[in-house]
Formats: C-alpha cells, sequence, structure tokens
C-alpha cells in the first residue's frame, strides 16, 4: 500500500468526511438558534459554521488515519470534531502549542 498522504485518498472519501462533518456544523447552528445564540435566517454565519465544520473535520479525519483508527471510530471523531467547529480547532492548537512548546505571541 503507498504511503497515506492527502493526495492519495479518493473524491468519495473526502466527501464523506466533509458531509459528516458540515452535517455536524448545521446540527450545531440549529442548536445556537436554540439557545438563541443565532438568528434563523443569517445564512452569512451557516455558511461560516459549515466551512469551520468542515475544516474541523478534515484535520480530525487526517489525526485519526495517522493515529490508524478504524472506520468507524473515525467517521464518530469526524462527526463530533465538526459538531464542535471552532471549538474543536482550538482544542487542537492548544494540545499542539503544549505538545510541542509554542508559546503563543497574544
Amino acid at each position: 500500500m503507498p504511503e497515506k498522504d492527502p493526495t492519495n485518498y479518493q473524491l468519495l472519501t473526502y466527501l464523506w468526511v466533509v458531509g459528516l462533518s458540515a452535517w455536524g456544523g448545521v446540527v450545531s447552528f440549529i442548536r445556537k438558534i436554540k439557545r438563541g445564540e443565532a438568528r434563523a435566517f443569517n445564512f452569512i454565519e451557516l455558511i461560516g459554521e459549515i466551512c469551520t465544520s468542515a475544516f474541523a473535520g478534515i484535520i480530525t479525519f487526517y489525526l485519526c488515519e495517522s493515529a490508524g483508527f478504524t472506520g468507524v471510530m473515525t467517521a464518530a471523531f469526524v462527526g463530533i470534531s465538526g459538531h464542535m467547529g471552532s471549538r474543536a480547532i482550538s482544542m487542537m492548537e492548544k494540545y499542539f502549542s503544549n505538545k510541542f512548546n509554542i508559546s503563543k505571541e497574544n
């Protein structure tokens, strides 16, 4: 089997990763509406939520692949990180900053 890298995955793999994580972003947006934190017809915020969730899902997919997780476990983590969106990205940033002793300059 060739070495895993982002260019070796099929389009179908990326479609399910982006789809599942974006779905998590939609669910997160719906929860924000129910809590009164977002307006129901704010499409710009919805698109931002979906894009952030898709990015978090792709990064999570790469981390799961690197760790050798099963497909089902990877799908679960991708969905959860998609729902978490920017919180998942912040958690990953904090983890890797601590792991590699990177200080923030803000």
